[in-house]
């Protein structure tokens, strides 16, 4: 039977937060229409100012996303002709100029060579989450292998439940290998050797596992899941949402180079903000704060307390304009 997609995104628009509820079907599989809807929402909340968070979690009742539905993956191996590793290399690199390409891209995803262009754009998409202001976090209600661990590799924060789940890379079980980026996300998360000894073997780590390694932030009651990554993508949300994507640029890319080329990230994406009106205006804030009260705000508790709360640093302008605000 032809691979026919049944998967879709149930958004819930809480303002400053959406809930995105990923539903894959009677098996819960992560499929094209799933990665085509998920491309649009990311470009939709990287755009809109008012977005400053997205959690994802599973519609199914314990399993986050089980994995890729494995007929799309085969059926788009089969059309492609058998390459070796040059040449797949060259079919890869053809695709990531193809799917930029407003002419080309539309005709080449009628050919053998879509599959390549598929998984370009899925690329791309958990890259632009990685450099984008709006915090992705993944609410793991319940299991997810492959690329349902890779997309949450992908979010900035991962909260799962604890119990009888599991998460991980069992690709090479099935003679493939990760694909959505499980090989570097892992990698960046737990560490080199952790991340080669997991995917080798192809076992799945328990929720304590998955802590203990660092491959997620937090392990809760089941059903305290979806509450705590709300709570969670409440918080970062706060903070601004220039300095947020020029944050994670700086560590998701520049953690990845050469010291040299990383500090060069970091002093770009630094110096976009230190010249920005936000940053400019807490600054000056935070100098006549220290100037009025004779003491700096970061090392007064109540005031660093108030900061964490609020996301950024009260002063006597901030406070000032809360005010004139309520009144």
């Amino acid at each position: 039977m032809p691979y026919k997609d049944k998967g879709h995104l149930e958004i819930e628009d809480r303002g400053a937060v959406l809930i995105v509820r990923v539903d894959g079907g009677p098996h819960q599989e992560f499929g094209l229409d799933i990665a085509r809807q998920l491309d649009k929402l990311v470009a939709r909340a990287d755009r809109d100012p008012g977005i400053r968070a997205v959690v994802f979690t599973g519609a199914h009742p314990e399993r986050f996303v089980s994995h890729a539905a494995v007929r799309w993956l085969q059926e788009e191996g089969a059309a492609s002709p058998s390459v070796g590793r040059r040449g797949a290399a060259a079919v890869v690199r053809a695709a990531k100029h193809v799917d930029r390409s407003r002419l080309l891209g539309p005709l080449m995803r009628r050919t053998p060579m879509r599959g390549a262009l598929q998984l370009e754009r899925l690329h791309t998409t958990f890259l632009r989450m990685n450099a984008s202001g709006v915090l992705f976090v993944a609410a793991l209600n319940g299991s997810a292998l492959g690329l349902g661990a890779e997309f949450a590799w992908a979010c900035d924060l991962r909260v799962m439940a604890d119990g009888d789940y599991f998460i991980g890379q069992p690709e090479i079980l099935l003679g493939i290998i990760p694909g959505g980026g499980g090989t570097q996300r892992l990698t960046r998360l737990i560490g080199t050797h952790r991340s080669l000894a997991a995917i080798l073997e192809g076992k799945p780590f328990t929720p304590a596992e998955a802590l203990a390694n660092g491959a997620v932030d937090q392990v809760v009651a089941q059903h305290k899941v979806l509450a705590q990554a709300v709570e969670l993508a409440e918080r970062f949300g706060k903070r601004s949402k220039g300095s947020v994507a020029s944050a994670k640029r700086s560590v998701y890319f520049g953690g990845s180079m050469s010291l040299e080329d990383g500090l060069h990230v970091e002093r770009a994406e630094f110096f976009t903000r230190v010249m920005s009106k936000e940053g400019q205006e807490l600054m000056l804030d935070y100098m006549e704060t220290t100037d009025a009260t004779g003491e700096l705000p970061l090392y007064r508790p109540d005031a660093y307390a108030q900061a964490l709360a609020s996301g950024s640093v009260p002063g006597r302008r901030s406070t000032h304009t809360t005010q004139s605000t309520r009144r």
